[in-house]
């Protein structure tokens, strides 16, 4: 797949092109992209996926919780899995919000000769989102293009959607996030020093330092899979400001301890999957007391991860069957 970040450095005829954002790229994104790539090569066009960064939602709402799914990177190595030619990551400002559909759309047309134009049920784009699908439509007559609309993804009778994977991870459903996800949600970050308290328990942890945009889990801990240049290896990892410990407002912590691992991981890249939810953080007693429901959540995880085997969660995209 070819990625591109301007698309003016692109000159192509007759392609089919889909717009969206598709942060997390979801069951619903993936089903719109198969039939989309099949499609456009079944008439021999160009497959075009146009999307964005910054999200719109952070320039139009100055959002700056960390909302993120995926990275500019992992959504482009998500996408090309499933067959796309080309994508273009645009880049997204106040300049190009204010931009009138029409022009955006005679840019992509004059740089991607589209010819046919695939969009979810509720896109609209340009100034206002004055560019809905009628207008689309209508801009299609004139620019010569035609327009496919895609009706809502629904898994058990639920649309599938980037907000409500979100929902789903700040109430730690991640079980949930990965039924709409398709994919268990991966958290990708560098390990960094930390206190050393784990390993005095008895449990030595890999403070994680990820994308501050990245979003997180709600608190808790969890069942993971921590996937190493070597291999992937089972996982009990805590999210949260650790109680026990720390008084007043600690910024939160993302701790993994490593189930059947030794080694330094300092400085290393580090991604973890989230299989389950555990329990909720909370305040213990005592250091002894902490190291004894450690040792629980150690035992409850590896019954979580023997019933979700490495091999059958590590696919990136799976099959929707």
């Amino acid at each position: 797949m070819q990625h591109v970040y301007t698309l003016t450095s692109l000159h192509l005829r007759g392609a089919w092109v889909t717009i969206g954002v598709f942060d997390g790229v979801h069951r619903g994104h993936q089903a719109l992209l198969r039939d989309f790539v099949a499609e456009a090569h079944a008439h021999a066009a160009p497959a075009v996926v146009v999307t964005f960064y910054p999200h719109p939602a952070e320039v139009l709402s100055n959002r700056r919780a960390p909302f993120y799914l995926t990275s500019p990177e992992e959504k482009a190595r998500l996408i090309a899995a499933l067959g796309v030619d080309v994508l273009l990551t645009h880049p997204f400002d106040e300049d190009v919000a204010r931009q009138p559909a029409q022009v955006f759309m005679q840019a992509l047309k004059a740089h991607l000769g589209l010819r046919r134009l695939w969009v979810g049920y509720d896109f609209a784009l340009g100034r206002g989102r004055e560019g809905d699908i009628p207008t689309l439509r209508r801009l299609g007559e004139t620019l010569g293009y035609t327009v496919h609309v895609v009706e809502a993804y629904r898994l058990d009778g639920e649309v599938v959607s980037s907000t409500r994977v979100r929902q789903t991870l700040a109430a730690g459903q991640v079980r949930q996030a990965a039924r709409l996800l398709g994919r268990l949600y991966a958290l990708p970050g560098q390990v960094v020093p930390g206190e050393g308290r784990g390993r005095r328990l008895g449990f030595p942890t890999a403070n994680l330092a990820t994308w501050p945009k990245r979003m997180v889990p709600a608190s808790g801990v969890y069942a993971c899979y921590a996937d190493l240049a070597e291999g992937t290896f089972p996982a009990v990892v805590n999210i949260g400001v650790r109680p026990t410990f720390e008084q007043g407002d600690a910024a939160p912590r993302i701790e993994a301890h490593l189930l059947d691992f030794s080694g330094d991981l300092y400085g290393r890249r580090l991604t973890l999957r989230f299989v389950a939810r555990l329990r909720a953080e909370r305040r213990f007693p005592s250091a002894e007391a902490l190291a004894a429901q450690i040792a629980r959540d150690v035992a409850q995880a590896r019954t979580v991860l023997a019933a979700e085997p490495a091999s059958r969660a590590a696919a990136p995209v799976p099959s929707l069957g």
